[in-house]
Order: structure tokens, then sequence, then C-alpha cells
């Protein structure tokens, strides 16, 4: 740490990664504290030499800190900790003042403790909190997972990340973060002080969060976060395997975007502005479904062999975790317990204000999951995989919105049959069949795009040479205004292109 890095840190808002300590000619007692806390959760800086007095802080250095500095790493490799703590540190010269500063890293082997066992501490916000037996065993559990994405990948470079996922996560956070300090660091910066990067390499967390899609499968030969929409309520009353499945992303940032984009869709969705003038959707359902994923991303062992997945059934909503929960589901909602699997992911979703500051996000979860649909989210907790259930209602059992009989009461309402001229229909109704879809749908559409929707909700299997010559353009035009209605979302083909049929999914 360079003297200008320490005088910025001393006038930062975040605090959970910095503590300084007077230390004037021998190492407070309290100081072990806080080494044991950072190790436990996700490292942080020790200064010694500046005194803190309420909201100001003076630097008053320390006496002999060659001795000091020896006397406090070879602690750090005695019999006093219960494991071999690395850090690394730096003596930096105020006008003949000198400040000692150590970065203590995150642990492999948590819980550590000096001392006995009782003596272990885990770092909250700016306070170091003695750990209680639930998180004690917590950490035992997380040996087995839970630092692997904090350590840098080898052979990892900087231009591995993604550039318009880095961007598109600033331009998020300054949009919903904007008083947080990290908006204001150049790129590289930010990278370091979020542990994105390290001394030009990337750890494992910024690689998945970040990294391109080539890249993450040098380390990661089949990442993926699946996303199935499936035709029945199990696997076996399914008629086909999916009628959905997301196409591969980048990296994590971009898969909870194209997740959510999708998952949102099941549930009702209210818009408004907030005082800032940005858009907000608000639903306690998707509150809930939000916090889920979040929650599936952030707790998922990505060295396992298993994916983290969603599968969305007609009335029900699974996501499947690969590695079990700390403690028991009962346990992590009655205490406030914050151990994630991923503490550097975890920390990332946080920064964006897309997940809690603490708990694991099951309370919230459950309680606006109850507020909009009055049912309780079941959750199977495995030894090795957790799978979080949420009921939905069965829109393809609502024949008011069924694609086989929506279109036909659309055509019924003006007396039409099939067999007669769509032409006429469309020049006698057009501004009210124009009003009607744009209503349903809520999104701009042009008037070929409207005539192909009409066909397809009368007919789902309506060949596009026929949309062609009844719409009066060219097949080429159709295949490419079909297009479109599948990026928005509109529309999707169930089935092969010869025996199949399109579904209206808005």
């Amino acid at each position: 740490m360079t003297k200008a890095e320490l005088i910025e840190r001393i006038a930062e808002i975040e605090w959970e990664d910095f503590e300084v300590k007077a230390a004037a000619s021998e190492i407070p007692k309290n100081t072990w504290e806080t080494v044991s806390a950072f190790a436990n959760t996700n490292g942080g800086w020790l200064i010694l030499g500046i005194v803190q007095k309420g909201n100001t802080f003076e630097i008053a250095g320390v006496k002999n800190p060659e001795k000091l500095e020896q006397d406090f790493l070879n602690t750090l490799r005695s019999e006093k900790f219960n494991a071999k703590i690395t850090s690394q540190q730096s003596i930096l010269n105020f006008d003949g003042k000198s400040v000692l500063c150590f970065y203590i890293e995150p642990s492999a082997d948590k819980p550590i403790y000096f001392n006995t066992l009782s003596n272990t501490f885990i770092r909250r916000g700016s306070a170091d909190q003695r750990a209680s037996k639930i998180e004690i065993d917590a950490m035992y559990r997380d040996q087995a997972f839970g630092t692997k994405t904090s350590q840098v990948a080898a052979g990892t470079q900087q231009n591995y990340l993604h550039l318009n996922s880095i961007d598109r996560y600033r331009d998020y956070m300054s949009r919903f973060n904007p008083a947080v300090s990290y908006n204001r660091y150049t790129t590289d910066e930010f990278l370091e002080k979020l542990r994105i990067t390290e001394n030009g390499m990337l750890t494992y967390s910024g690689l998945l969060m970040f990294g391109q899609r080539t890249f993450i499968e040098k380390y990661f030969p089949d990442f993926r976060i699946d996303l199935l929409e499936v035709p029945g309520t199990s696997y076996t009353d399914a008629k086909i395997r999916y009628t959905y499945r997301l196409e591969e992303q980048e990296n994590i940032w971009e898969y909870y975007f194209a997740c959510f984009e999708r998952l949102k869709q099941k549930v009702d969705v209210r818009f408004n502005l907030t005082a800032e003038g940005f858009g907000q959707e608000l639903s306690p359902g998707l509150e809930a479904i939000r916090e889920a994923l979040v929650n599936m991303l952030m707790h998922a062992d990505y060295f396992a062999p298993g994916h983290a997945r969603i599968r969305i059934f007609t009335d029900h909503i699974e996501f499947y975790n690969p590695g079990g929960l700390p403690k028991p589901v009962e346990e992590l909602k009655a205490k406030d317990l914050s151990l994630p699997r991923n503490t550097i992911i975890t920390k990332l979703f946080r920064m964006v204000k897309l997940a809690e500051n603490v708990g694991f996000g099951l309370d919230k979860i459950e309680s606006n999951w109850q507020l909009y649909n009055q049912t309780t989210p079941e959750i199977l907790r495995e030894f090795d995989s957790t799978i979080m259930k949420l009921a939905i209602k069965d829109t393809d059992k609502d024949t008011d919105r069924d694609t086989d009989t929506w279109g036909k009461k659309w055509g019924e309402k003006w007396g039409e049959k099939w067999g007669e001229k769509w032409g006429d229909h469309w020049e006698q109704h057009w501004p009210e069949i124009e009003n009607w879809w744009k209503q349903e749908l809520h999104i701009s559409l042009n008037r070929s795009e409207i005539k192909i929707l009409d066909m397809m909700a009368a007919i789902p299997d309506v060949s596009m040479l026929k949309l062609a010559e009844t719409i009066g353009i060219v097949e080429t035009a159709i295949g490419n205004n079909i297009k479109k209605l599948k990026e928005k979302e509109i529309i999707q083909r169930v089935g092969p292109a010869k025996g199949g049929y399109w579904k209206i999914i808005k």
C-alpha cells in the first residue's frame, strides 16, 4: 500500500477490509482479533501507527518499525495461531513517522483462531466479532469449497476479461449504488480493489464473473448456467424435453441478466420511476425470483461436476445449486449467518445492491413469495446440492392465453372463418386489430409483425409460404420479421420445422 492509497483509504466509506491501530511501541492485544477476522472473511488491511479519534485520524507512527514488523510476522507463523497466516507488508514514512501496513490474506484453513477455538473472529462491517459455534461449524464445512474462487487463477491475464461486461457492471453500480467509493476509480484500480485481479492476474471469481467465455473454459471446461422451460409438471409428463433453452453467455454477470429476463416473464410486474428517474420494476414475486437467482449464482460450487441450473416447469420453478448449505435451513433463517461459498462473487453482487448485506437471503425469498402467491418456497437440502422450488401458476392451462384457443377467440369476435380472406379481415378492422395486439403485448410492433402474430394465433402451424402469400411480402421478409419477434421473446417455435407449431409466449 502506498502513502497516497493509505490517505485515500482513510477518507473512504468502505471499511469492511481496513482497520487502523495506534501501536506506538508494541502490538495491541486486540490486533490478533482483527487478524483472525480478516483471515476468516475476505482479507483486509491492518495499519499500525494511526490513531482514530471519532471521525478523524492522526498519523502517530510506531517506534522501532523493523522490530515491530518482525514481531508481527513471527507471530503469524508461530503456534499462537492454529495455522500459518500469509500477509503482504510495507513500511511507509510520513515526515519521519513510520506506519506499518499488513494485508492479511483470506485463509484456506478456516477457522483461523489464536490460542483456543473460542478466539475465532469474523468481520462484520467495520467490526471484529467473535464467531458463534454455528459460524465456526460453517467454516469447517467451508474448508472443502469456500476459498477456491478467491485464489488467483495461474496464467490468467487482465485481457481475459470481457470489457463490455466490466462496463455494464460499472454502469449498473453508478446507477444503483452511486455513493460507493469504487465508482471513482480507474478501471485498473477498480479491478484490483474488488479483487477481480491480483498482480495482473485474475482471481477465479474475477474470471467467472467477468471473463470471456473462451478463457473461462480453459479453467472450467464445461462452464454454464442452464435454464430450461419444460412443458409439464415434471420430466415424466412432458411430451418433449424442453420448449426453451437459454443460450450460452460469456460469464456469470451476463448469465444473471439473461436468466432474469426469462424468469421475470413468470411473474406479474408493475413499473414505475424512482425519485432519481430510473425505471424500476416492482413486484414481491419479482424480488423473490431475483433473490433466488442471485443466491444460486453466489453460492454455487463452480468446481463441482454438476452445474447451477434453473428448470421452469408449468407449475413450479426449480433453482438447483451444486454444493450443500453449511447448516440446516431452519438455522440459517434463524441466525444472521453470512459465510458465502464465493466471497468475492458475493461482494460483487452486494456492491450493486443485488443481494442482501447479511445472511443467505432465504427469509426475503420466502416472505416475498408468500406475499406474491401465498405459497412457501420449498428447499430440498442434500449433502452436495440444494434445490429451491417456487410454485407458480400453470399458464399453459389458462385457456384465455392458450395459443390453440386464444387466436380462435379473437377470430370468432369478428365472425371469422379460417377459409375467409385475411386481407379483407385486416382491411375492415385494422385499427382495432393493431391496438389489440399492442395493448396485449405492451410493445411497439410494425404492421407485418402484427399480421404474422394475427395468423399464428389462429393457425399455430401456419407455414412461411402461407404467411408470405397472405401478407403480400416475400418469404425472406417473413423470416426477418419472425427473427425480430423471437428476439423480442414474443414467439417461439415448438417442435421441428415440419410438424411443429408457433407459440405466442407473451
